[in-house]
């Protein structure tokens, strides 16, 4: 059988692993992926072969997986996350066009808009927008469009890539973009390394949010307009409480 699992991880830690993605991952013959999240699930997985590269070699990679599950090896492509959310899925399935001969399976995984907002609470409990301020892919004119189109709809947000060493001011002009739609008070927060060793959040409000210092290991929450407290916890609400 030619096929290839692209698996999402989830944040990193096993106990985060669906069961659906440990058994691609158990009847994989061959792990693949980027370095760092290769390394994720390598010890539980010792005795399989493994492929990795680094950072931006993301087409090598996605190619040299479906060349060898051509060749007739099982191979399980890894994302941290989930691998259909700014992930390898859909590279995958649009270079698997030129190996129709090859299985391509997407298992899904917990992408952390969903493991960050269980961390502060309920942000995403209605209506919400998730946007890569990661310009390196996309022109930041398109990102800050729809930066504006998510404060003018008063969506809450969730942020990736909200900062790295070239990208220092990323959050600071997300949060002026924001700012001329949305309140100051704006409960917002933010979560790093997302059920790894060191996790960490904080809360603030939208004001302050424009000058925390984040990286790349950080997933930032804006809070919508009805976005609340609530023990301590953010929750946007969806409206039960109202309903007869």
């Amino acid at each position: 059988m030619k096929r290839i699992y692209v698996v999402g991880l989830g944040p990193g830690d096993e106990k985060f692993l669906s069961g659906q993605a440990r058994a691609a991952l158990e009847q994989a013959q061959v792990l693949c992926g980027y370095t760092v999240y290769v390394d994720l699930v390598r010890g539980l997985f010792p005795d399989k072969e493994v492929y990795a590269t680094p950072m931006r070699r993301e087409t090598d990679r996605c190619r040299w997986a479906l060349e060898t599950a051509a060749e007739g090896k099982t191979v399980a492509l890894v994302c941290s996350g989930d691998g259909g959310v700014y992930g390898m899925a859909g590279l995958v399935l649009q270079l698997g066009e030129e190996y129709p001969q090859v299985e391509i399976l997407v298992v899904p995984g917990i992408t952390a808009a969903l493991s960050g907002a269980a961390v502060l609470g309920a942000p995403l409990g209605h209506d919400f927008c998730v946007v890569s301020l990661s310009d390196l892919l996309t022109p930041w004119d398109v990102i800050e469009k729809r930066l504006e189109c998510a404060a003018l709809g008063d969506f809450a947000l969730c942020l990736y890539n909200p900062a790295s060493q070239k990208r220092r001011d990323h959050l600071r002009r997300a949060c002026d973009i924001l700012l001329e739609h949305k309140a100051p008070d704006t409960l917002c927060g933010w979560v790093r390394n997302i059920g790894r060793e060191g996790q960490e959040h904080r809360l603030m409000t939208l004001r302050e949010l424009r000058e925390e210092q984040v990286d790349m290991f950080t997933t930032v929450f804006v809070g919508s307009s009805a976005t609340r407290l609530c023990g301590g916890r953010l929750v946007t609400p969806r409206g039960y409480e109202g309903k007869l």
